[in-house]
């Protein structure tokens, strides 16, 4: 072992085989012996050496608390975005991850300083009463506090609107926050809960057993693509940063290993994918989209469920069922002014590629569909891992290969990594922008279309995994309901609500409103569509084809070869 006396206040220890295992690690713990000899300057000797031990036991000892944004077993094992950057802080320091999850906050502060764990990990919010008991890393996420109502309820806009039941998570950052209302406003009352978590509240506030809750921002977009009725009455607190603590009972070495952590995947832009792999998609929220598509996945997906499970093939069937509705709304007859038709939106050269006879046969399209999508990820460079592979897939699906390849091109030259989607997917709407596209190959497209495209299919799949997994019994009935709230009939994000009262967050998070991807035939075009060669048997029947009129596909949908879409090395 070596030994390291920085000042008679730190000694840091680390084994003889990580130091000389190259270059960029000796330095990296140069750096943080340096760092936690600034942030440890003025504290007192003979605290715990929270990363000598963790490097001495080889493991991270990190405490959750259970939920959609922190942590939870999935199908594939444990799950979530406080889970994926503890992971990657444990890789980070080339030792063993060991999950604690709790179901209360308050269960997870005392084990931290009872030394049972080494950091927590939970989504916190970094108040002052939190700071001044324990020591945080860096904020890498910010959120703000909403109040949360019923769609069809009075809209409450300011405290003092508040008449209802009201409750919170005991021991959360909104009981403190109410608690610091309290004194100007004394008749602000509320009930605080260890027997239930924010989502289990927000789901009490839809069963009519509660009347307002309050959430941090980042949960409540995940929640509104499984319940819509879900509605923001205003924000009890500018955006506020989360981070990670850990004790001030010990040293700061291990917090100058997060900073460094952080420090570096904000800088990889891996910090930024991942964020946007759990929050990207669901930044704006549309009441009629999302409550129209949970209605159809109870009316209308029953009867093609068999065929997307029997064609998925490796892929996830719900993932299939996705991008249906995105390209149809799982119209079978569907049409776009660009001629495409059918469930899965076939082009007619595709569709003779991949052997569809008939575009409007909802089996044939949703095969052809699949093998079509298939193909495209064949296409994608094998260095892009998942899920980025995936989403360029989709958005060659909409804007083509070639786009696609034109996009990231651009990423490239800009600066951005070219095999991430986050990077991108911010490059995609500069080929409708002249100064951009008359530098590509292939030109203008649309490409602000495909970041909407995939972000709509990332928030269907996310909320069909959700009623086929875990609440089947929540599909509603088909019958309509007329919108409570004359907002509700386009995209709404935060900041719009945010706006209308003196508590509200800035934090510019909205985005512009979704524009259609297909159009829709009246009933003279479906009687159109009826009369097409693709609805007859004699369709393979080259005389029978050669009568008829050709279609015109105004729809660019440009290829490559994949040689050309790997050429970005």
């Amino acid at each position: 072992m070596i030994n390291i006396w920085m000042n008679s206040s730190l000694l840091v220890t680390i084994s003889s085989y990580r130091l000389f295992k190259g270059c960029r690690i000796s330095f990296r713990y140069y750096f943080l012996l340096s760092l936690s000899l600034l942030l440890s300057a003025c504290d007192e000797p003979k605290k715990q050496d929270s990363l000598q031990h963790v490097l001495d036991t080889g493991v991270l000892r990190v405490g959750t608390i259970y939920g959609l944004t922190t942590y939870y077993n999935g199908p594939n094992g444990p799950e979530g975005f406080e889970y994926e950057l503890a992971a990657g802080f444990a890789d980070y320091l080339g030792v063993k991850l060991e999950i604690f999850p709790y179901y209360t906050v308050n269960e997870l502060f005392p084990q931290l300083d009872n030394a049972h764990l080494d950091v927590i990990a939970a989504g916190i919010n970094v108040s002052s009463e939190r700071y001044a008991q324990f020591r945080f890393g860096p904020a890498y996420q910010n959120v703000s506090q909403k109040l949360v109502f019923k769609q069809g309820d009075v809209r409450p806009r300011e405290l003092s609107d508040l008449t209802g039941d009201f409750m919170v998570v005991a021991g959360s950052g909104h009981s403190e926050t109410l608690r610091n209302f309290k004194a100007q406003n004394p008749d602000l009352s509320w009930q605080e809960t260890n027997d239930k978590d924010s989502e289990e509240l927000l789901e009490a506030v839809l069963a009519d057993e509660l009347d307002y809750t309050v959430v941090d921002s980042n949960i409540l977009a995940l929640m509104r693509r499984r319940y819509p009725e879900l509605s923001i009455g205003f924000s009890l607190s500018q955006s506020q940063g989360i981070a990670w603590a850990t004790s001030q009972k010990s040293d700061d070495a291990l917090r100058a290993a997060l900073i460094e952590y952080f420090g570096q995947i904000h800088q990889s832009g891996a910090l930024a994918a991942l964020e946007d792999k759990h929050f990207g998609h669901v930044r704006q929220f549309n009441y009629v989209d999302t409550r129209d598509f949970i209605r159809s996945a109870s009316s209308k997906l029953p009867q093609y469920q068999t065929l997307f499970e029997r064609y998925s093939n490796d892929l996830d069937w719900r993932l299939l069922a996705a991008l249906s509705y995105q390209e149809s709304h799982w119209d079978p007859k569907a049409r776009s002014v660009t001629g495409v038709r059918g469930l899965m939106m076939l082009t007619l050269n595709t569709a003779k590629d991949l052997g569809v006879t008939s575009r409007l046969d909802p089996e044939q399209s949703i095969r052809g569909g699949s093998e079509y999508l298939a193909t495209l990820l064949t296409r994608i460079p094998d260095r892009i891992p998942s899920p980025d592979r995936l989403w360029f897939a989709l958005a060659s699906y909409n804007v083509g290969l070639g786009h696609l390849e034109d996009a990231r091109v651009l990423t490239e030259r800009q600066g951005g990594n070219p095999d991430m989607w986050v990077d991108v997917k911010k490059r995609l709407p500069q080929l409708r922008q002249k100064r951009y596209y008359k530098t590509t190959r292939y030109g203008y497209a649309r490409g602000h279309e495909a970041v909407i495209y995939v972000d709509n299919i990332r928030r269907y799949y996310d909320t069909l995994v959700w009623l086929n997994e875990q609440q089947p019994e929540l599909l509603p009935a088909e019958a309509d309901v007329e919108d409570e709230d004359p907002a509700a009939n386009r995209n709404i994000s935060d900041t719009e609500f945010d706006a209308q009262t003196p508590e509200i967050s800035k934090d510019n998070s909205s985005l512009k409103a979704p524009i259609p991807s297909t159009q829709y035939a009246d009933k003279k075009a479906d009687v159109e569509m009826l009369k097409d060669k693709e609805e007859t048997d004699k369709s393979h029947n080259e005389k029978s084809a050669a009568s008829t009129p050709p279609e015109i596909e105004v729809q660019t949908t440009t290829d490559v070869t994949p040689d050309q879409t790997d050429k970005i090395k």
